[in-house]
């Protein structure tokens, strides 16, 4: 069974979220800039046939690449171990799983946003966001 959150206890997170998914962002960014400089590297070598080519670069981009790797792997480790589901780590939107009317929906935030304003169901996905009312918080509960 997955971590269920109250608004509040959500919100409480947010902080923590924000470092988590920025450093994500990051890491996705640096591997990407290094399987780049690997991949250049490779076609170079295919061009250039017997030529003499600089293995350390390739080196220097591999050990980039496992670091960054590593890093982002941390990254959503943390989020998804704090009960947070990842739905686009390019923008960073997570989703906490809540109760509203005894039916399990997810309260919605991406990265930049002040506060958790946005829920949806299950199925309906971040197209289908509703903004949290009244309505929502008399009949949300965590647990």
């Amino acid at each position: 069974m997955s971590k269920r959150f109250t608004l509040e206890q959500a919100t409480r997170l947010l902080p923590h979220m924000t470092v988590y998914l920025q450093e994500a962002i990051e890491q996705k960014a640096a591997y990407e800039e290094a399987e780049h400089e690997i991949q250049a590297f490779c076609q170079r070598v295919t061009v250039m046939g017997g030529m003499v080519v600089d293995h350390a670069l390739n080196i220097d981009s591999k050990n980039k690449r496992d670091e960054a790797a590593q890093r982002l792997r941390a990254a959503v480790e943390a989020v998804q171990s704090a009960g947070a589901q990842i739905k686009d780590l390019d923008t960073g939107l997570i989703d906490f799983l809540t109760l509203y009317r005894g039916v399990e929906v997810c309260l919605c935030w991406k990265l930049g946003e002040d506060a958790i304003e946005y829920w949806h169901s299950t199925e309906e996905g971040f197209r289908g966001r509703k903004a949290i009312d009244g309505e929502f918080l008399a009949n949300h509960k965590g647990d």
